[in-house]
């Protein structure tokens, strides 16, 4: 009996704590009046948006035999290919030879910054807007991203590999070994 009875007064105590729930779909349900700036801006919610930029040409896409033959014959007098991961990166793995390294993670500015800043920064001339400029990555993205910017910075010919260094690897390409040189620090930003 008095378990019975310290049972009910729980409850009872308890139950003048807990309220109901409110409906979710009352609360959803519930309108709000307009607000005086939506009712302004109304008559252009729906009207066409036009942007002052234009889109920047397509890049040309490289293939793994492209590239290879490419590397082979040795006449990129006019084609610079950049590899655009990180140094630790090719530390690791290697390059695909005659690369250049700008990597654009950390370095997303390298291709707007001046000339005289870009050799400070990595050693070498930059290319310069006439050749045309290869991109690679690991696997694809960063070199699309990077051939967006060096257009968007004024370079007209340049070219990615989809496939990257995965396919380049995956496909026994020949490869490049780099070394550390010295007391390699990454650019700073």
């Amino acid at each position: 009996m008095a378990s019975r009875r310290a049972l009910v007064s729980s409850a009872l105590r308890t139950s003048s704590v807990i309220r109901p729930a409110r409906s979710i779909f009352t609360v959803a349900a519930r309108t709000a009046r307009p607000s005086i700036a939506s009712r302004a801006i109304a008559p252009f919610a729906n009207s066409a948006r036009c942007y002052s930029t234009k889109s920047l040409p397509e890049s040309k896409n490289w293939d793994f035999e492209d590239l290879k033959k490419l590397v082979e014959t040795d006449k990129n007098d006019n084609i610079v290919i950049v590899d655009v991961r990180e140094p630790t990166e090719l530390f690791q793995t290697g390059k695909i030879p005659g690369a250049i390294n700008i990597p654009i993670t950390t370095a997303a500015q390298s291709f707007h910054i001046p000339e005289e800043d870009f050799e400070d920064m990595y050693g070498f001339e930059r290319p310069d807007k006439t050749k045309e400029l290869l991109f690679y990555c690991k696997a694809g993205v960063r070199a699309r991203a990077a051939a967006q910017l060096a257009q968007h910075a004024g370079w007209k010919n340049v070219g990615d590999y989809p496939g990257s260094w995965l396919d380049w690897e995956a496909k026994n390409g020949p490869v490049e070994p780099v070394r550390k040189h010295g007391n390699w620090t990454p650019p700073s930003q």
